[in-house]
Parts: C-alpha cells; sequence; structure tokens
C-alpha cells in the first residue's frame, strides 16, 4: 500500500473581525450641523456625547484638557516613543539616535482610552503606537496593551502585532465606527486611499439617513409644524423601529462581526450584511464571558432578557449612548419585568439597598477590562463562581470582593438560591471547552445539544463551528436539523459546516439553503457548493445557487483592501479547480500579510494541483519559518515529500505535525503506511492511533485491520473489522476483507455469512454490491 497524497486543503474563510464600515451610498447627508437649527437640545447631546466624538481633529484644546505630558518614553523593540502634547506628534528614536516625528491628525475614543491616528504613505491613517489612559492619566504601549491572554494556549500570550502593520490602520479597520458617510475609495492597482467622510463621530444621519429633503420639507412649513402624516418627514423615523431593527442598527458597530457586504444603512438586518463571530473564537471563555475586545452583541444575544423580544439597545440607553436612568432611578431599567425584585432589591441582592450590589447591574451586566477600556458583560446572567473555578472567567462577585476567592462566592450563591442555576451554564461551557480541545467523548451530548430547540443560540452556533474539527460522520443528522433553525445565525453555521465535508447526499440542501430569506446562510451555501464544480442544479433551484454565488463572490470582496479577502477568493479558485487564479489572489494576499501560513499553505496547494511540486515545497517552507510547529504545514509539507520520493522526510515532517496536532488522524495513517515495510510494530502503533482518534472513519480501521492480518493476528483484525462494521455498516471494504480472512483461515461458512450480511445492507452501492455477490459465487465454487 502506498501513501495516500491527500494533500490538505484548508477551506476556512477569514474575515477582519471587528464589524465594519459603510461605504457612502448616493444619497443627500449634509451632516449633523444642519439639524440643529430645529434640534438644539438633541445636537447639544449628540456633539457632547461619545458617539459625537468616537473620532476629533487632535487640537490644542483637546490636549490641554484631556491629556497630561508623556514623561517617560514607551519603548517598542529598538524603538523610543514619545508624545509631544503641545506639538501634535509622536517623536521615534531609534538605537542610533535617528529621530522621526509623526504628526497627530486625529484622536479616537476618550471614554476610557485616546489613540492617536497619523498620516502615511499611500493614504493611510495609522494607530499610532502610543495611546493614553484617561482614568490612570498614563501614556502606553498600543500593541502590547491589546494582546489577549490565553490561559493554558500558545505559552499564554500572542505575540503583539507592529503598529505600523495592517491592523492598525485606520482606512481598513475601525474607520466605520468611528466616522460618518465614509467611502474608503481604495485602488487595488497601486495599494492606496483616498479616504473621505462626511464628518468625524457617528452623526444623526447614521442612524435617520440623509436629511437634506427633510430640511427642504420642514423648511417649507410654518415653524413648529409638522406633516400631517409622519411618513412625510423626508427621512427615517427610529421610534417606529421594532426591537430587532433597534438592536440591528446599533449592533452594526457593537459587534465582532464579519462582513458580507460593502455597506449597513439602516433599518436593514444584521444578518443580510454581517456574521457574528461566537465562542469558537479564543477572546471568549467558555462560559461566554469575554477574555478578549467582543464589542457586545455575542454576549447580549445569550441574555434571557433580550431572548424575551421587548429589550432592545435604546431601552437603556439614549441614541448618543447614555444611560438613560438616573442615579437614585438605577434599577428602573428592569422594570416592569423585575418589578417584585426591584422593590425588594436587598433581599434579592444579599447587599444593602444603598451599596453597589444593590444595583442590578453589578451582578447581572459587572464591567471587565481589556487593552485598558471597560466593558459591561451584556449577557445578563447571574453570577457563576463555579466558572470561574473551572475556567478562570471572570464573576461578578469576585469583580468586587477581590479579597475573597471564587470558592467563597461559589458557597454564597448557592446557600442563596435553592436553585442550582449555574448547572446549566457549567455544563454548555464543559461542551465548549470539550469542542475547543477536540475531545470528542463528548460528542453525543454536543449533538444533543444542538439539537435541541430550547438550547441558546450563540452556544449552538459555536458548538457547529468547533465541529468542523470533528470527522465524525455522525454530526450530519445534527446539522441537517440546525438547517431548519429558527436563527440564520445557526442555520449559517450549520450550512458551513457541512461545506467543510460536503456530500452529493446533502447537495439538494445545500441548494436550498442558496434560497434562505437571509444573505448569510445564502453565503455560507454557495461557499460550501462551490466545491462541486461539475455539478450545478436545475431549474429554480439553479436561479439560488447562481444569485447567492454572486452574493458570496461580492461578500468575499466586500473588503478588497483586506489580506483575508484575497486570501478567500484564492480558496474559491481553489475549489473551483482553477489554481493559476487561486495564485494571483494567494499573491495579493501575502503581499498584503506576509505572516498568513494559510496563505502560503493554500498556494502550495495550488502549485501542487498545478504538478508544481517543488513550487509546492517551497511555499511549505516558507510557511514553516514564520510558524515552525504549524501542524498544518508539516503535514502538507510530509505528503509533498512523499509524492517526492522523499520518505526519510516525509516520515520527520508528519511525525513533526502529530506531534504539533495529537488529534490529527491522517498523520498517524500516512505515518501507519510510510513504516510498515521495514517496521511493522511501529507502523500498527500508528494505524491504532488513527483509527482510535476518528472511530467512525472506515478507512483508518480497515487499515489497520489489514496490517493486524499482516501481522499474522487473525482474531485482532476480525474484532477490528466486526467493531467498524457495527459502526459503519455501509463501508464494503470492510466486509471483502473480513470475508477474505476467513477464507485464508478456511472458515468458508463465516465467509458466506458476511457476503450475505454485506447484500443486506442498505447504503451500499449496486456496483460494489455486484462486486460483493461476484466474490460470494467464486467462494461457492471452490
Amino acid at each position: 500500500m502506498r501513501v495516500v497524497i491527500s494533500i490538505l486543503f484548508v477551506t476556512c474563510l477569514l474575515f477582519s473581525l471587528p464589524a465594519l464600515g459603510i461605504e457612502s451610498p448616493p444619497a443627500p447627508y449634509v451632516g449633523s450641523k444642519s439639524c440643529r437649527e430645529c434640534h438644539e437640545r438633541f445636537y447639544g447631546l449628540w456633539s457632547s456625547s461619545m458617539h459625537g466624538l468616537a473620532m476629533q481633529p487632535y487640537t490644542e484644546t483637546l490636549a490641554k484638557e484631556k491629556l497630561s505630558p508623556q514623561n517617560e518614553d514607551v519603548v517598542i523593540g529598538k524603538q523610543h516613543y514619545r508624545a509631544d502634547v503641545g506639538g501634535g506628534s509622536v517623536l521615534e528614536t531609534d538605537v542610533d539616535g535617528k529621530k522621526k516625528q509623526y504628526k497627530i491628525e486625529y484622536a479616537l475614543g476618550g471614554k476610557n482610552v485616546f489613540y492617536f491616528l497619523t498620516p502615511l504613505d499611500k493614504g493611510r491613517l495609522q494607530t499610532l503606537p502610543v495611546a493614553y489612559d484617561v482614568r490612570k492619566k498614563e501614556w502606553f504601549d498600543t500593541a502590547l496593551s491589546g494582546l489577549r491572554h490565553f490561559p493554558g494556549q500558545h505559552g499564554g500570550s500572542e505575540a503583539p502585532v507592529g503598529w505600523q502593520e495592517y491592523p492598525y490602520t485606520f482606512n481598513t479597520s475601525c474607520y466605520g465606527c468611528h466616522v460618518s458617510q465614509l467611502a474608503t475609495n481604495y485602488d487595488q492597482k497601486t495599494d492606496s486611499y483616498t479616504t473621505t467622510w462626511k464628518e468625524p463621530g457617528i452623526n444623526c444621519e447614521t442612524c435617520h439617513g440623509g436629511s437634506e429633503t427633510h430640511n427642504a420639507i420642514m423648511r417649507k412649513l410654518p415653524k413648529g409644524e409638522k406633516p400631517a402624516d409622519d411618513s412625510d418627514l423626508g427621512l427615517i423615523r427610529t421610534k417606529k423601529f421594532t426591537p430587532v431593527q433597534h438592536n440591528d442598527a446599533c449592533n452594526s458597530c457593537h459587534s465582532k462581526a464579519m462582513p458580507l457586504t460593502a455597506g449597513y444603512k439602516t433599518p436593514e438586518r444584521f444578518f443580510d450584511h454581517f456574521d457574528l463571530v461566537t465562542l469558537e473564537n479564543s477572546d471568549f471563555y467558555p462560559d461566554g464571558r469575554d477574555l478578549g475586545e467582543n464589542y457586545t452583541q455575542t454576549s447580549w444575544r445569550m441574555s434571557p432578557c433580550v431572548k424575551g423580544g421587548k429589550l432592545h439597545c435604546v431601552t437603556c440607553h439614549t441614541s448618543s449612548g447614555r444611560y438613560r436612568f438616573k442615579k437614585e432611578n438605577f434599577n428602573n431599567a428592569c422594570l416592569p419585568c423585575h418589578e417584585e425584585r426591584v422593590k425588594n432589591v436587598a433581599a434579592h441582592s444579599h447587599h444593602s439597598v444603598e451599596s453597589e450590589g444593590s444595583k442590578c447591574i453589578s451582578c447581572h451586566m459587572p464591567k471587565t477590562e481589556f487593552a485598558r477600556m471597560q466593558r459591561t458583560d451584556h449577557s445578563m446572567l447571574p453570577p457563576t463562581p463555579a466558572t470561574t473555578i473551572a475556567y478562570q472567567s471572570p464573576n461578578a462577585c469576585n469583580v468586587c470582593h477581590t479579597d475573597y476567592d471564587a470558592a467563597w462566592a461559589d458557597k454564597l450563591v448557592r446557600q442563596w438560591r435553592q436553585r442550582d442555576y449555574q448547572a446549566p451554564v457549567l455544563k454548555r461551557a464543559a461542551l465548549i471547552e470539550a469542542a475547543r480541545k477536540r475531545e470528542w467523548s463528548k460528542l453525543p451530548e454536543m449533538l444533543a445539544y444542538i439539537s435541541d430547540p430550547k438550547s441558546d443560540e450563540i452556544f449552538v452556533t459555536s458548538l457547529i463551528r468547533l465541529l468542523a474539527h470533528c470527522e465524525d460522520q455522525t454530526i450530519i443528522p445534527a446539522l441537517s436539523i440546525a438547517f431548519n433553525n429558527p436563527s440564520p445565525l445557526v442555520r449559517g453555521a450549520a450550512v458551513e459546516a457541512l461545506g467543510h465535508s460536503p456530500s452529493m447526499d446533502l447537495l439538494q440542501d445545500l441548494a436550498a439553503a442558496a434560497g434562505d430569506d437571509y444573505r448569510l446562510v445564502r453565503v455560507r451555501a454557495a461557499a460550501a457548493l462551490a466545491q462541486f464544480p461539475n455539478i450545478r442544479p436545475q431549474g429554480r433551484a439553479k436561479e439560488n445557487v447562481d444569485n447567492a454565488t454572486d452574493e458570496y463572490l461580492a461578500a468575499l470582496m466586500a473588503r478588497p483592501d483586506s489580506w483575508d479577502a484575497h486570501y478567500n477568493l484564492g480558496n474559491y479558485y481553489l475549489g473551483q479547480n482553477r489554481p493559476k487564479e487561486a495564485l494571483v489572489e494567494y499573491d495579493i494576499a501575502y503581499k498584503h500579510e506576509p505572516q498568513s501560513v494559510l496563505t502560503l499553505v493554500n498556494a502550495a496547494m495550488a502549485h501542487a494541483k498545478l504538478g508544481e511540486t517543488g513550487k509546492a515545497e517551497e511555499k511549505l517552507n516558507q510557511a514553516l519559518q514564520i510558524a515552525p510547529n504549524s501542524t498544518v504545514a508539516l503535514y502538507n509539507l510530509g505528503l509533498v515529500k512523499a509524492e517526492l520520493g522523499d520518505l526519510g522526510a516525509a516520515e520527520k515532517n508528519l511525525s513533526a505535525a502529530f506531534k504539533s496536532d495529537p488529534q490529527q488522524a491522517n498523520a498517524a495513517y500516512n505515518l501507519c503506511i510510510l513504516t510498515a515495510k521495514d517496521r511493522p510494530g511501529e507502523a500498527l502503533d500508528w494505524c491504532k492511533k488513527a483509527a482510535a482518534l476518528r472511530p467512525l472513519e472506515p478507512k483508518y480501521a480497515s487499515l489497520l485491520a489489514f496490517y493486524q492480518q499482516q501481522g499474522e493476528d487473525s482474531s485482532a483484525a476480525i474484532n477490528t473489522l466486526e467493531t467498524l462494521i457495527s459502526r459503519v455498516p455501509a463501508y464494503p471494504d470492510a466486509y471483502l476483507l473480513l470475508a477474505e480472512i476467513h477464507e485464508k483461515q478456511g472458515e468458508k461458512d463465516k465467509a458466506v455469512k458476511v457476503y450475505k450480511q454485506a447484500l443486506a445492507v442498505e447504503g451500499i452501492s449496486p456496483k460494489a454490491k455486484e462486486f460483493i455477490n461476484a466474490r460470494l459465487e467464486a467462494g461457492r465454487s471452490k
């Protein structure tokens, strides 16, 4: 038997994560100052709010009123940085004493932190390497503060990103939620920007639409008069929004999301323009609490209050972002649904009425901090110190009571509440944690959770996405059930997951999903169907698939200035067997982001499809220079080396891939084949590992049985095959090998029984049954 050269094509779709901005549509926007004429009070509230000041020009007044001098350099690598607050610049000094000055053009934020922008080449506005902590009144390293610290992973933290790299380019990263009516104006040929916006900050017209028509209508009317019909006001009336429309309008910025289009406008639907990051991302703890910066919506959708359908963002916040309820009526935000608890707050909270602990948000919306920015947990779930014990996630009790531990808090909340409200949270967090670690012993529980219509939308989506790493075919029925989930987020995740290992049986379901009411689901269906370049549905289904494919390709290029747009388009071309076009896109992606291992790995796959094995090897070696322990690069390099006949190097790289990821069953499988010729005992061990890791992958168990028989352990081979048949009854090779073993042992009756058993199984193809029947007749004639 030979090494199976089945190069692993990395099909995951990557998008920039923060919810992104809008391309300026052809609408009559005239700016917020035009609102001031009639709405002086609202203009004053807006202009001084964090929405109005989301971005502002750097001025002498701002510097004097908001900033303090930087007295010590911030050292980043070999460079020293110091802000000249009065001069409006940041000075860079290298080890040789060479100096370079960067002008501060704009300031971002200001509630917790001020970030600063400077103009660079090709129209880029870049976030400067020093930022200002408003509360502590001190300067700090922008990039270092933003590192995610993952317990037990990657040595505990990420590596910092250089301040001049694309994640800190304002034009391609955070701009869309800091300015209004923006046009990126990116030129791909020159890789440059002529970015424009109507005004800095989030203005009135962001939610109400262009106001030129409204202004003209109102100026024609006598002062104080309104049109008889509200619909004649000439702008979008947010007061008429449903709760979902309110939430979608706010979440277009307040989400860790993946863009599907170049622009969102109120009152459009969120999932027609974005996908949402959930707990598959390690910026979340397994129980859903924030670890990195997650922009609110993911936790918000976990809130029981939100699920009730009445609560929305503007229930508690004004349109400018302020909290609606005054200090003396702080808990009234929770009325009328929780009137009894609000009236008897001390009995409910176990804290005195006057204390911070009796504010509803103290226990249900505690503040945590990341990158020096405080954020409020919007899941509104009660404190769960048990998850702190299990996963080190924060809980409200110990956020305040820092002198006590989580065990103390856990004991108290269990005394206070007869119902164990923590149990469901612990259970679903355990499923997320197991799925992240690819521990599939809990797979039946995961599938049961996914299939339960009462399960939480965010956790279901997260589990489905994490199951992309699971090769067990029993996931398919649960994913098929999720196709009909009422949530477009869940449906989109299910479609995408099935697209990772598509089969002919699922084509009809995927084609149906291409006609879904939500763009998110349609785009995910088109991505899955793109892997079947030679199969096209007919009639109405064809029209749906064609339209969805157009939306999919448009989604890939919604952000042509980002590396991942070109990486994803390259994946599309590679799936369509168009490797030359894929290489063009991978080359663009690599120029944008030379640290992307996945770009290099998939470029290697494109070269392999073209028969350019040497170039494939070169790309994989390049990937390993960036990430020496990359499992996917090591694995594919092992297969390329085997293709080139260098079996020693193939074994070395496949072994390294398995060491990097002990769940890599494919590496173990190929190592079994590689070592079988001269080290049968070692080969058998590799086969056992592969079969144990993927007990429902029939080729692994079948190969194990083959080598067990080769090693003259027929009883073990028979046991392996009988177990395989019980798990995967429609796998014909298992019956053929089992019958062959019985025949070699002279057990003709047992062989005949196996052949007949196979012929009675539904799911085995007619062609395979024809071959099995021929073997049966040949055996009878001997």
